[in-house]
């Protein structure tokens, strides 16, 4: 246990507040429109045949319930922790840890499976390296620029972004072109089914895949105590990314479903590189390097929000308490920082990408069931100052969309994510029973004082 010098010190030493609202806008644009966009297309096709916008829309809508439940917490305790201090105010040490739990371990294998991705076919149009070594290096280059400052971190996400961006509107605007010419079958837009299914089943099963890909915003969460005014940066930052990133992602949508067959679609690896080679023109290395740095930045604003996360939970008691030491001059967790990039690094040098992330769409419905029903339960806790409030239907029609889509899990990424769920029920209990007595409701009271 620290002395009380020792609490004293480490109560000055505070995340710095850095992120401006036009750094945090894209933070969250740059991890919705991550590398999982350059493969999405083609698997939404796959699931629900030509109409690939349709899915891309309903998936929006749902995770727009999410968001707003979390706009409401993140401007009433705006506090590194995110999801895991919202329940545990709510509920209790015991679910507070495994929310967090649940969305460090998504975080964690979300890296990992990003690292692996990195030293896979995108990297070998450049160079040749086993996929350990390039994730290690990938991992120890993320890691030193999360350690150095949050600031320079994002710093880096506003180049990488806008080469995200430009790399989308670039198809969007080879897609307009072979529309234009003739080159391109509107009529797919208005084919919804695949496989034999359904048009409502067909919409639903694109709809999970298409939701991951807008899931990105849960990690600002764990940087609004290093965000100016959060309760005012952070619902215009929150809504601006996703609306600017549904538009994006319809327009792709559209686009790669109009100008590609279905069928060829479904089958690439790499759906938006066959709407630049049916258009011509473009060199293919062009891509590679775009998806490269796509990787790179979720992977970055992934590891972030894990060692905020992880940061967080040390400091409310759920996690051993050397997670909250910061580095003197930066102000950055970095104890946290290696620990999470070691973890990633052991998960990404002994599993595959596809084993990595079957899990974390079930890790994040726990969470975001979790949030939606602790915006209820904290609305008898009022703090003095203003800050964003969700119509009470929708916390509500957030935990229906989790039901729905927890429906649609694989009965083997039950199995696989059931082992990690079932490990952060073990270790909540004993989370539960160390912090008996302890109550982050004073330091976060201060904090939101200050705020």
């Amino acid at each position: 246990m620290p002395t009380a010098g020792q609490r004293g010190t480490e109560q000055r030493m505070t995340l710095r507040r850095e992120v401006t609202t036009p750094l945090l806008y894209l933070f969250i644009l740059g991890d919705i429109l991550g590398a999982g966009v350059y493969v999405l297309v083609g698997q939404v096709a796959a699931e629900s045949g030509g109409a690939v916008w349709l899915p891309l829309v309903l998936a929006l809508l749902l995770a727009l319930l999410t968001a707003t439940s979390y706009a409401e917490l993140v401007t009433k305790f705006p506090r590194a922790g995110g999801a895991s201090y919202y329940a545990h105010r709510a509920f209790g040490p015991f679910v507070g840890f495994l929310t967090g739990f649940c969305m460090l371990a998504g975080g964690i294998v979300s890296v990992a499976a990003l690292a692996r991705a990195f030293g896979g076919e995108y990297l070998a149009e450049f160079v040749t390296s086993p996929p350990a070594l390039a994730a290690l290096i990938f991992l120890a280059a993320l890691g030193l620029l999360n350690a150095y400052g949050i600031k320079d971190s994002l710093r880096a996400n506003v180049v990488a972004t806008a080469i995200e961006v430009s790399g989308l509107l670039l198809v969007v605007g080879l897609g307009a072109w072979l529309i234009a010419r003739g080159d391109a079958d509107l009529g797919r837009l208005s084919e919804l089914s695949a496989g034999g299914t359904g048009a409502v089943t067909a919409t639903l099963s694109g709809a999970v895949l298409a939701y991951y890909s807008f899931v990105g915003f849960e990690t600002s969460v764990n940087i609004a105590e290093e965000t100016k005014d959060p309760r005012r940066s952070y619902p215009r930052a929150l809504f601006g990314a996703l609306a600017t990133a549904g538009v994006v992602y319809l327009l792709v949508g559209i686009v790669a479903s109009a100008a590609v067959p279905t069928s060829q679609l479904a089958e690439s690896s790499g759906p938006l590189l066959e709407v630049v080679r049916a258009a011509g023109g473009v060199p293919p290395w062009i891509f590679s390097a775009v998806a490269l740095v796509a990787v790179a930045n979720g992977a970055l604003l992934t590891g972030i929000m894990s060692s905020r996360l992880a940061y967080g939970m040390a400091r409310d008691g759920l996690l051993p308490h050397g997670l909250t030491r910061l580095l003197p001059k930066r102000g950055t967790p970095w104890v946290a920082i290696v620990v999470t990039t070691a973890l990633s690094l052991l998960l990404a040098v002994t599993g595959e990408v596809a084993q990595l992330a079957s899990t974390l769409v079930l890790l994040l419905l726990v969470v975001f069931t979790a949030v939606n029903l602790a915006v209820l339960a904290l609305r008898r806790q009022h703090v003095e100052a203003d800050h964003f409030h969700a119509p009470t239907v929708v916390p509500v029609l957030g935990v229906l969309s989790c039901l729905l889509l927890f429906t649609q899990i694989e009965a083997g990424v039950w199995l696989r994510g059931g082992i990690l769920i079932a490990a952060g029920l073990v270790l909540g209990l004993i989370a539960a029973h160390r912090s008996q007595g302890l109550d982050p409701e004073p330091e976060a009271e201060s904090q939101e004082a200050r705020t």
